[in-house]
């Protein structure tokens, strides 16, 4: 029903944050992931899935579009709920937990609060083939170029620049030279800016 929510931040801790709307606020659960990219910004947009239960309507919010459809997959896993899956992404950032299913690396998952080895058995082999189904590309972005990105980000907010604003440039520089290195990401998203 809900794509997305844009507002003001109200409250935040690394499970959920408040946005105010219209002068509604939004009670949204997020995942550490989430938290690292919004907790420094004093406006947001995130990406929505909306949770109905019998005793309650939830809201989790993603900051990137790839940790929603993640999460959204993990939910369809029997046994996996909202905040296990929520955990899951806290524990592990998006494409480390996408490289341990394709890989299989049962360990990596058991080292998450919650999950046991059938429950990382099952999460391989129900979303293997699903993950496996991207594009070979965005594939290679998120696992080879994440060192890279993650340089980049760090430089732009240490210089100052707003997470969201440097987190969309180094995408759109990465998708079209996912080869660059560090310094060049830097200068071509100092050019943006």
């Amino acid at each position: 029903m809900y794509e997305y929510i844009s507002g003001k931040i109200v409250e935040s801790s690394p499970a959920h944050v408040v946005l105010e709307n219209n002068g509604l606020g939004y009670f949204i659960n997020i995942s550490l992931n989430t938290y690292a990219a919004v907790k420094e910004l004093k406006e947001t947009t995130l990406l929505v899935h909306e949770h109905i239960r019998e005793d309650a309507h939830l809201l989790y919010g993603f900051h990137e579009r790839g940790e929603r459809e993640l999460f959204q997959q993990l939910i369809s896993v029997s046994g996996i709920g909202a905040n296990t899956a929520r955990m899951m992404l806290s524990s592990l950032p998006p494409a480390e937990l996408r490289a341990a299913i394709l890989s299989e690396n049962t360990a990596q998952l058991k080292g998450i609060k919650g999950i046991g080895l059938k429950t990382a058995q099952r999460v391989i082999v129900d979303l293997k083939d699903k993950l496996g189904k991207e594009g070979a590309d965005q594939k290679l972005f998120a696992v080879a170029d994440n060192t890279v990105r993650d340089e980049a980000l760090s430089a732009l907010v240490m210089l100052g620049f707003a997470r969201a604003a440097s987190q969309k440039a180094v995408d759109k520089i990465l998708s079209t030279e996912p080869g660059a290195r560090v310094e060049q990401v830097i200068k071509l998203a100092l050019k943006m800016m």
